[in-house]
Formats: structure tokens, C-alpha cells, sequence
């Protein structure tokens, strides 16, 4: 009333401050009414959303298989131990291990918190050592462990013990003794149950902390996750890995999990069948890592009628097992070896000079211009070119030579005269045949595409060409390089007829359970890549003299034989040079069979060899055998399980 009364006084000052408490009242009212009433569903949403953390869900990786059905990589059931910390019994243990070590003691704020953590860390690591009490082998915690995961990723179970045996398990799951808390988490693991066989094609997984191909930012955490960077693993990781799944985590005030749910379900990944014979494939690598100590080399075996790689070997090898979950310190020191190279795929990557197979072009080369394969040319047990030009070494003896005689014996003499006769231009178009200095296209990286030396080449790196750069190339050495799938599938044009094929290593993708949807996706075989332009004439020289290189008691291909299936081959070997010393060799076998109906290309190469014939025909001839075995019997029946696990 006193307020009214002194109102309807005359006071203007008085009534303008009224209006102005009435019109803040306003106001006030209507903030009130916009922030409880219409933005009450915006508060609202954005409350859930400061409450909800999104997982990232792993998918199911597909598996490979061998021509046969025999898994070369699947995924294993892997077990760990967690400890979910939002548990109501250990969150009272950490309030009260808090207040045990405080006391009575007076604490600033960041004192407070150090407290804090080291409260937590304490009561989780006693109750660690509660289960190692249960376990063989004792899990381990640091604090800085503890701490990260607290910080980052208190929403998910920490993880305590990873890939837990089979023993482990069982006591686990039957001790009475394990506090609450824990419990096991299952989740896929890649394996390869041949270990290395194959590991070159097949390639290799590491730890994927954060994929570009997919809207990370909209997850919070990520469960442990793996992609390919190798081989068929890396070539095909998009269709291997499937698509990731998501759930929304529930948490509290102190970021607690409360609750969850899976709203985006994973999509499993496909299975890849391959072309390889694991059989084969486990023969021709054990054979070749016993041609020399510390073996590096690599083989190859095409199906000749359709280019399907049935075997590709590299040594030395690894064990793609040891990437998962990480690699070992030691491990990757060892993989890492200058000299020895595990991880490199020579059968693809590797770029080597051809020695005297490459005589197989210049001699297709000689045949097409015109040569006369029964004309003699008479070595004196060495090779020169021009005036002056210093001699070419011959490992065949000195005598007479016509085609057959000089490719199975291995004449420079001869194929230095024919080859500077022929001339570079017939030479190099004869390689372009073959598709020599390009890459094969099959479906692994990285592949290198040689080295040959065009006209074009020649003009960006070496400016000038002379007779005894021919002569050089004639025989297999200088500026030409090429890997060993690319002579198995020159060696498949020549066997079958002419064909040149793109190498095919993968049959199908088939889509896994969950993908019903989808169909099956083929790559045909016998795809072919270009018709050779040589005659059916030069081409059956050519064969015949092959066949003479191992038949012939002195042919140089003679150790590779095997009783009742017959062979063609031409050996090699390559002298690498630092100015006139020779300081290695790159030793070659390439050779197809039966050769009454070639159905089997054979390709062996070996570094630091002592010849073709001695160093890799030995292991063409083990690989051969087992081909005769295969063919006896059923080759998929059951899968070989020599030093598998």
C-alpha cells in the first residue's frame, strides 16, 4: 500500500523507475518462458547427446582360400579379460580408498585430484593382482595405462589381459576367486593357420587407429581394428573388411557407462577364393628356401593354358601371424634386413637381369628376321664385337654351334652374332612381344615393371648406344631388367602357342552370411592380353631347343629332370658388376611341361646363385614332382598339413 500511495504522488522520477522494475520483470518473464518452454526440446536433445558416446564396431573380415577350399587366412576366436570400472562395487572401493588416504589432511584442488587418480589406480591394480592369482600368466597395469584409458575411454571396459589361452580361459571361467567386474570380451582374430606359406601374397595386417575411408569424427571410441597394406590383404582390403557397425554408449555425470545400444549393426566382408595350390605352393617354397642358406629368391607356376597363378614363392619369408596385435621389436628388426628383405615379393617386385634367358627373345628375335636355325657359327670360346672391344667370357667351350646346340648349351658366341645381326630395334620389339617393361597387372602392389631399353629409354638415360651394348643385351646383361611373373608368363605365350595371358590369382568374391543380397564376383580365367606375333615355325625352334636343354645329357637344364613328364627349359645366369668386379649372381630356370602338351610354366630364380642349372633347376625339378603327384591323384582331397597350426 505505501508503495501504491506514494505512486499516486506526483513524483515523475518515482513512476519512471516503476516502469522500469516492471518492464526488467517483463523480461525476465519471457527468458524464462523461451528457455523452459520453447527450447525445451533443443535442451533436451543436446542433454542426450552430452550423454551418449558412439562406438565404432570392427566388421568380420573375410576369409581367403586356395583353389582347393583350404583357408589360407581366417579368423579365430580371440578371448580378453575386462574390467568394467562403472561397477557400483568398485566405484565405492575407490571412494574409499580415497577417503583412506586423505585422512585428515587439508588438500588444494589439483592435490585432490592426484589423490583421486592415485586412488583408482590402486584399487584397479589390487584387483588385477587378484586375477593374476587365477591366471598362468600374470596380466600387467601401469599406471600410465590406467590413467590414459581413464582419461580417454572411460566408457569402454579396460582391457587387462588380451588373447587369453585356452587353459587361462578355463580358469577364469571357473574360479570362484575372480572379483566382480570382470569379465571376458570375444572378438575375431586374423589368422594364418599355414603361417608364411604364401605370406608374400597374402600379405599382412596392421593396427588401424583411425580409417580416412569412413566418418570417424561422428565416433568417439574405436574397438581395436585392422586393415591390409600388403599383398591380397592390402589389394582387397575394402572388400576384405567389410563396413563397420556402431553403438551408443550411455554414461553418467562422471562418465560412467550406463547403458548401451547397437543401432548401426556390422556388415561382414567377402571371401576371396584364390588360384594357388597350397600344396604346390608349400613344396615350391620349401625347395627353395634349401637352395641356399639364407635363401633369397623367388618361383613361380602358371597354369600355361590360362595364365592362373598356381605358386608364388619369395624367400626368405615371414610370418604374417607376428603382425597381430603388434609386431614384436625383434621381429621388425629382422624383417627390416638390408640383405635378406622378407617383406619384398620378389616374384613381382624384385627387378633382376635376365642372364641368358633373355636369349629366348633374341633368338625368336634372329628367327623372325630370317635365321637359318641349321647355320654353324664357330666359337672360339668367347665373344667380341667391333675392333678393339674387350672379349665377352663364354661358359660354353669352344666348337661349333647351330640354334639348338648354342640355347642349350648357353653360347654368348653365338647369340652376341646373331643378336648384333638382328639388330636393338628387332630385339626390343620382340620383347614388347612379351610385354617386357610393363607391368603384368595382377592384383597385387607394389609390382615393378623392369627395365627395357627402347629407343625412347635410351635417349633419356643413356644418350648413346653402340654394337657392344647389343652384344650386352644379347645375352641377357647391361640395361634389361625384368621379375620373374613376367618370364613365366613370356614362357606361357611360347609353351601354348602364342597367348600371352593376364595373370589371374583371385577366382571369386563370394559374400559372407549377412550379405544374402549380393551375388558372387568372377574373374574369368584365360584372359588374354595379346597374340604373340611369332610363327607357329619359330616357335616350335624354340621349344624343341628347350626341351634339348634338359634332355640332352649336356644340356644345362639336365638336373630338373623328372622320369615321365618332359621338360623344356632354358637357364640363366646373370653377373652383377661394380666397374669389372663381379660381386653377385642372379641365377635363372624357366621352363614349361609336360612338353607334349604344355599345361605347367615353371619359373625359378635365385640370387647369389652358382647357375641356373645347379642352383635353380634342383628346385624346379622338386616342384615338377610334386606337379606329377598332383596329377596321379585328387589334388584338393584333403590339405597338406605340414608344419601348419
Amino acid at each position: 500500500m505505501l508503495v501504491v500511495d506514494q505512486l499516486q504522488k506526483n513524483d515523475t522520477t518515482l513512476r519512471v523507475l516503476a516502469w522500469v522494475v516492471a518492464a526488467g520483470l517483463l523480461v525476465l518473464l519471457a527468458g524464462l518462458y523461451y528457455v523452459q518452454v520453447v527450447s525445451a526440446a533443443r535442451y533436451r536433445a543436446e542433454q542426450n547427446n552430452q550423454s551418449f558416446r558412439t562406438v565404432r564396431l570392427p566388421a568380420t573380415r573375410g576369409v581367403i582360400t586356395d583353389h582347393h577350399g583350404h583357408l589360407l587366412a581366417e579368423n579365430r576366436p580371440s578371448y580378453h579379460i575386462s574390467l568394467y570400472l562403472e561397477e557400483p562395487a568398485i566405484r565405492d572401493r575407490f571412494k574409499a580408498r580415497y577417503r583412506e588416504l586423505k585422512g585428515n589432511q587439508r588438500l588444494t584442488r589439483d592435490q585432490q585430484a592426484a589423490l583421486a587418480r592415485r586412488s583408482r589406480y590402486e584399487v584397479v591394480s589390487n584387483l588385477v593382482q587378484e586375477v593374476n592369482q587365477v591366471l598362468r600368466d600374470p596380466a600387467t597395469l601401469t599406471e600410465a595405462q590406467f590413467t590414459r584409458h581413464y582419461e580417454r575411454s572411460l566408457a569402454l571396459p579396460l582391457p587387462v589381459a588380451a588373447n587369453v589361452d585356452a587353459t587361462n580361459l578355463a580358469r577364469f571361467a571357473e574360479s570362484t576367486r575372480v572379483p566382480p567386474g570382470f569379465d571376458l570380451e570375444v572378438r575375431p582374430m586374423r589368422h594364418y593357420p599355414y603361417r608364411s606359406t604364401a605370406c608374400h601374397v597374402l600379405g599382412f595386417l596392421v593396427r588401424d587407429e583411425g580409417s580416412q575411408d569412413e566418418d570417424d569424427f561422428f565416433y568417439n571410441y574405436r574397438l581395436p581394428d585392422y586393415t591390409g597394406v600388403a599383398g591380397i590383404e592390402g589389394f582387397f582390403n575394402s572388400d576384405l573388411k567389410g563396413r563397420a557397425g556402431a553403438k551408443s554408449v550411455r554414461v553418467n555425470n562422471l562418465g560412467y557407462r550406463q547403458a548401451e545400444n547397437v543401432w548401426s549393426p556390422v556388415t561382414p566382408g567377402y571371401n576371396l577364393r584364390l588360384t594357388l595350390d597350397v600344396g604346390l605352393q608349400r613344396t615350391a617354397e620349401y625347395a627353395l628356401s634349401r637352395a641356399l642358406n639364407n635363401t633369397r629368391g623367388a618361383a613361380v607356376v602358371l597354369d600355361a593354358g590360362n595364365g592362373d597363378v598356381l605358386v608364388m614363392a619369395s624367400a626368405p619369408s615371414y610370418n604374417p601371424n607376428d603382425f597381430i596385435p603388434y609386431m614384436p621389436t625383434n621381429i621388425w628388426a629382422q624383417l627390416n634386413d638390408e640383405a635378406l628383405r622378407p617383406l619384398a615379393n620378389r616374384a613381382i617386385y624384385g627387378s633382376y637381369p635376365p642372364g641368358s634367358i633373355f636369349k629366348i627373345v633374341v633368338g625368336l628375335a634372329a628367327l623372325e628376321a630370317g635365321l637359318n636355325p641349321t647355320n654353324i657359327i664357330t666359337s672360339p670360346g668367347y665373344a667380341t664385337v667391333g675392333v678393339g672391344n674387350r672379349p665377352i667370357d663364354d661358359t660354353a667351350p669352344a666348337g661349333d654351334y647351330d640354334f639348338k646346340r648354342a640355347l642349350k648349351l648357353s653360347c654368348n658366341k653365338y647369340f652376341v652374332d646373331v643378336g648384333v645381326w638382328a639388330g636393338l630395334d628387332r630385339i626390343v620389339a620382340m620383347a614388347r612381344q612379351f610385354h617386357l617393361g610393363e607391368r603384368t597387372g595382377i592384383h597385387l602392389r607394389p609390382e615393378s615393371a623392369g627395365v627395357l631399353p627402347t629407343r625412347e629409354w635410351i635417349r633419356e638415360n643413356r644418350g648413346a648406344w653402340f654394337d657392344g651394348d647389343t652384344a650386352n643385351l644379347s645375352i641377357g646383361q647391361g640395361d634389361v631388367t625384368v621379375t620373374p611373373l613376367q618370364v613365366a608368363l613370356m614362357v606361357a605365350a611360347i609353351a601354348n602357342g602364342g597367348s600371352y595371358f593376364w595373370p589371374r590369382l583371385v577366382e571369386r568374391i563370394d559374400p559372407q552370411e549377412g550379405r544374402t543380397d549380393e551375388s558372387s564376383r568372377y574373374y574369368p580365367p584365360g584372359r588374354v592380353r595379346s597374340r604373340v606375333g611369332v610363327s607357329a615355325r619359330s616357335l616350335e625352334i624354340m621349344r624343341q631347343a628347350m626341351l634339348a636343354d634338359v634332355e640332352d645329357a649336356d644340356g644345362t637344364g639336365r638336373l630338373a629332370s623328372v622320369p615321365g613328364f618332359r621338360i623344356a627349359a632354358k637357364t640363366g645366369t646373370a653377373e652383377i658388376k661394380k666397374g669389372r668386379t663381379v660381386v653377385d649372381k642372379i641365377t635363372w630356370f624357366a621352363s614349361f611341361g609336360p612338353y607334349e602338351n604344355p599345361r605347367y610354366v615353371v619359373v625359378v630364380m635365385v640370387e647369389s646363385g652358382v647357375s641356373g642349372g645347379r642352383t635353380c633347376g634342383p628346385v624346379a625339378r622338386e616342384i615338377y614332382k610334386a606337379i606329377t603327384e598332383r596329377e596321379k591323384g585328387s589334388p584338393g582331397a584333403a590339405a597338406p598339413n605340414l608344419a601348419r597350426n
